[in-house]
């Protein structure tokens, strides 16, 4: 009998990483092995490895896709596989393991490497001589170094993922905000532009010094405590998106800062309503037409509707364009949004004036060569007066007309939806809520519903809404009725995943989802499938698209209020019984009841 540890991993953290331990796990017990493995997940590290368990182990298993840290294994028998030949045929990786006897290498010793981030408010001269300052001290200490610029014209010489998985150090050299959300894990350091611009050298080795590991704390402690729930659907919901496409990824940074403009405005038109209907009764729904003019009802229904909802298309252009290139396409962006507005293409004409934008802007910039002192004209002359130039020609000759056209003829479809089809279309956006929880498939039913606020199409981002609460609200449900069904981690986290679901964070769910998607995720789509099929049937509008349960209370921010908490029920409870249903009892060890357990005796 063997004393084994392993590690599992893989880039996006959740079922490969989880089913490969999982399958070392069955195959260690029949051979009759002692095994202790690490997953490195989405959402933490779980089931971290002691010293004790490491200096005591025969065999080192690294079922990986990505690359982890080997050094706490220097001197131990390593065999290195991936996460499918731990699920395929664990058997065999084991023995493989057993006949391995060569000992893990030392870490190598060498130069560091280093990598960083330069930026300062314009953009421009102290970005760059900054930039060349860590580069030419790295060069100093004999390092190797590669630094990206973000510049007034975008990002230059872009750190790609395998650059800083290669990095011993990150130093950020920055005088405005910089996302360090691409270095968790990572040795950071951070400091303004002139001291790498005075002595890189200096600052790179004080960095060496002085830095700290960033973001530890989310993914939990290095003593393998388990991290905060919220944190873990955080961790899960970006594991999720990484390997997303470009497209996507440019249409979601144009969402979310849209989401802002369309909850406000949408609240404050449902407070206008409710005012509306306590001063003038039933005439309270005309609260917008002008013989109301002065009142707080119209003049809160003025600011949510002429001013939040006129703004969100150009904010929903501008940062698509905005995450395509960067700073100069902000402009361009939101000025073609705007123009959409005036074509009546509505939200799609945003989304296309946005990506037109982006890339006209994009392809400007690097086609565009100017002497270096000449550089500065570029974003605040050149780009945005050939790029708003550009995409306002194409916004109201080209695609304005055409798009709008066809943005009328699907408001007119929906409104005249009957209530089977509108049950249909409930049932087909409820599902993709729950498909994949704050995925793409997801986000595109939000987004599309969401797009629709502005046609004044209110029962999509209903039905969305309510399907995507239901989720979490099922799994919180079903770690109460079916205990037996979930580990006893499993059951407490059931309580974080309810105020997530009331909350409408259906990512509330994808932890759940990651450790067991062949029962988990059927079990949610059904629920959600059913609560976006009555919420449209029965004719339920919203006029915020976030919020949860608290929106609910909101007079008028729900039309047919009982049939709506009637859809969240049923598909909460459909979910429930259906995951009491497919998930099977678990035994003291956390393993189905009708999973081997008997060793098998060792020769």
């Amino acid at each position: 009998m063997a004393q084994i540890v392993a590690v599992t991993a893989c880039p996006t953290g959740i079922a490969h990483t989880f089913m490969a331990a999982e399958s070392l796990r069955r195959a260690a017990a029949q051979a009759g092995h002692t095994l202790h493995v690490e997953t490195q997940g989405s959402v933490g590290t779980e089931g971290t490895l002691t010293s004790a368990q490491i200096a005591q182990a025969d065999l080192v298993i690294l079922a990986t896709d990505v690359a982890v840290d080997e050094s706490r294994f220097a001197g131990k028998t390593i065999v290195r596989a991936g996460t499918q030949d731990a699920i395929r045929d664990p058997g065999a990786l084991l023995a493989r393991a057993g006949s391995a006897g060569v000992p893990a290498a030392a870490p190598q010793a060498g130069p560091l490497h280093v990598v960083g981030i330069t930026a300062c408010p314009t953009g421009i001269a102290h970005t760059f001589m900054a930039a060349e300052g860590l580069e030419g001290g790295a060069r100093k200490l004999g390092y190797t170094a590669k630094i990206e610029t973000q510049g007034s014209v975008g990002a230059g010489n872009t750190l790609t993922p395998d650059d800083i998985a290669r990095a011993d150090l990150v130093v950020i050299a920055a005088d405005t905000n910089v996302d360090l959300s691409r270095f968790t894990g990572k040795r950071v350091y951070v400091t303004g532009t002139k001291p790498a611009i005075k002595d890189g050298a200096a600052v790179i080795t004080a960095a060496q010094a002085q830095a700290t590991v960033h973001g530890v704390t989310a993914a939990g402690g290095a003593d393998g405590s388990s991290p905060d729930y919220v944190a873990q659907a955080a961790a899960a919901k970006a594991a999720k998106n990484a390997g997303t496409p470009a497209f996507y990824k440019h249409l979601m940074t144009g969402v979310s800062h849209m989401l802002p403009f369309v909850v406000a405005g949408g609240l404050l038109i449902a407070l206008a309503f409710a005012i509306g209907s306590f001063q003038f009764g039933d005439q309270g729904i005309f609260i917008y037409e002008d013989r109301y003019a002065g009142t707080l009802g119209n003049t809160l229904f003025k600011i949510g509707a002429n001013g939040a909802f006129g703004l969100f298309v150009p904010v929903l252009a501008g940062y698509i364009a905005f995450s395509i290139a960067d700073r100069p396409g902000l402009a361009p962006g939101m000025i073609g949004g705007f123009l959409a507005g005036l074509t009546g293409s509505g939200f799609l004409g945003g989304i296309i004036a946005g990506f037109l934008a982006g890339y006209l802007v994009l392809w400007l910039t690097r086609s565009i060569k100017l002497p270096r002192t000449l550089e500065g004209l570029k974003p605040t002359l050149i780009l945005p007066l050939l790029g708003t130039l550009g995409v306002g020609l194409l916004m109201m000759l080209v695609v304005g007309k055409p798009v709008a056209a066809a943005l009328i003829g699907l408001t007119a479809w929906l409104q005249g939806l009957g209530n089977t089809s509108a049950a249909l279309l409930g049932a087909l956006l409820g599902g993709m809520m729950a498909f994949d929880m704050g995925g793409p498939i997801n986000k595109a039913a939000y987004t599309f519903s969401t797009g629709l606020l502005g046609a004044k199409v209110y029962g999509p981002i209903a039905a969305t809404m309510a399907a995507g609460m239901t989720p979490p609200l099922a799994l919180f449900l079903a770690t109460l009725v079916f205990k037996n069904r979930f580990t006893k981690d499993e059951v407490e986290a059931g309580k974080a995943a309810g105020v997530l679901g009331i909350s409408f964070i259906t990512e509330g769910a994808i932890p759940f989802a990651a450790r067991d998607p062949l029962r988990v995720i059927p079990s949610l789509m059904a629920g959600s499938a059913v609560a976006g099929a009555i919420s449209m049937a029965a004719g339920c509008l919203l006029r915020a698209p976030h919020g949860g349960i608290f929106v609910l209370f909101i007079p008028n921010a729900v039309t047919n209020l009982p049939m709506y908490v009637a859809a969240i029920v049923a598909g909460t409870v459909v979910s429930t019984l259906m995951l009491g249903i497919l998930k099977k009892p678990l035994g003291a060890d956390g393993l189905p009841l009708n999973a081997a357990r008997t060793p098998v005796a060792a020769d």
